[in-house]
């Protein structure tokens, strides 16, 4: 995942000799990633196009797969298996923070009544990686392991205005600002305006930037040392919440949990 804190490492990571690396294991990575939605079947020529690997080495990588049970094939076209979802969820099992976050959410939801997510930024893209619903109510939101794109969603901002500025311009140089409504901020300065309102009240809300019906608002997660590990969010009904209701009914319980949560983060 990727570090919000400046151009620091992450906590706990360090530099890696290029020695040590085995790049079949990385383009074997890129050969999984390049499938998705639009991609979920493909042949050896595709796969070789969308990862830049050689045809011949990305047919090898897609027998590989084939033979692990990550991917299956019926000669030309090749897609992956449910197995693959053993990589994230190896994660999920693992990592400390969905484990540690799951009893404090839970009890905000169970609080206001609203589904509560907490997400990390990895890369371009928002992972939500910890769920509560409440109970006996019809919750919306994100599930556990959905990924969107950084700039329509509030863990997305608030993630973002954590980073230095130099970071956060490469990271606004690199994006693909896409629009999903109306409302999707698309254009650079005005994001950038978003980022400084995120990073002057500490907290992000917006309303219909990836569905015209819904209002999101998050709050940063940030460790004992001050440092972003990801954010605290809500997504609720535009018809259900104005400002006014969303500052004094939900703000107040994302900014306890993110207080809380600092002193063991």
């Amino acid at each position: 995942m990727v570090n919000t804190d400046g151009d620091e490492p992450a906590p706990g990571t360090f530099e890696i000799d290029r020695a040590d690396l085995i790049s079949g294991l990385g383009r074997g990575l890129q050969v999984i990633e390049s499938f998705d939605d639009d991609h979920p079947r493909q042949s050896v020529a595709e796969v070789a196009q969308r990862t830049g690997i050689p045809r011949t080495a990305a047919r090898r990588h897609l027998l590989s797969l084939c033979h692990f049970g990550y991917a299956a094939t019926d000669g030309k076209w090749f897609w992956l298996t449910p197995r693959v979802l053993r990589l994230g969820q190896s994660y999920l099992g693992a990592a400390r923070l969905p484990r540690l976050v799951q009893p404090f959410i839970q009890r905000v939801s169970m609080q206001c009544g609203e589904t509560v997510n907490v997400s990390v930024l990895d890369g371009h893209e928002v992972v939500y990686v910890a769920r509560s619903n409440p109970p006996r109510h019809v919750s919306i939101g994100y599930q556990v392991g959905v990924r969107v794109p950084a700039h329509v969603v509030t863990p997305g901002v608030v993630m973002l205005a954590q980073m230095s500025p130099a970071r956060l311009a490469r990271w606004i140089e690199g994006h693909d600002f896409i629009g999903y409504t109306a409302a999707t901020v698309t254009d650079v300065s005005g994001f950038r305006q978003q980022i400084e309102e995120a990073r002057s009240q500490d907290y992000w809300t917006t309303v219909g930037q990836l569905d015209a019906g819904l209002r999101g608002i998050a709050v940063a997660l940030k460790d004992r040392h001050g440092r972003c590990v990801g954010a605290v969010s809500m997504t609720v009904q535009t018809q259900h919440y104005d400002d006014a209701l969303v500052a004094a009914q939900l703000m107040p319980l994302l900014r306890e949990t993110a207080q809380t949560l600092r002193p063991v983060l």
